[in-house]
């Protein structure tokens, strides 16, 4: 039940981040949001899944946050804190999930 919850926040994360990643790109700036928005949008819909892939998925994207924050604002790590905490704190809890997105695995074999 706890991986579904988990699953459906990151959708709706995913929702919002995308629609506001497109209206950003409209207006000429960051394609960033919306490219990430849709990674979690994919990352939640493999989580209510079960499926592993949730997990490779989401470190791509966490990775992609890492650089995109870096390129913004370089080495001012006040200015990291809001660009990295949020995606931070989401990748704890799908490492939380890891035994049970395995157990999955074992079954689907």
């Amino acid at each position: 039940m706890a991986l579904l919850i988990l699953g459906w926040i990151t959708i709706i994360f995913g929702i919002v981040l995308l629609a506001g990643g497109v209206w950003l790109i409209a207006l000429g700036g960051s394609w960033y949001y919306a490219i990430a928005g849709l990674g979690l949008l994919a990352t939640g819909v493999l989580l209510n899944m079960q499926n592993m892939a949730a997990l490779w998925l989401y470190l791509v994207i966490w990775l992609g946050t890492l650089v995109w924050a870096w390129w913004e604002v370089g080495d001012e790590w006040w200015a990291q804190v809001p660009r990295m905490v949020a995606p931070t704190v989401l990748l704890i809890f799908i490492l939380f999930a890891i035994p049970v997105l395995r157990r999955r695995r074992g079954h689907a074999e």
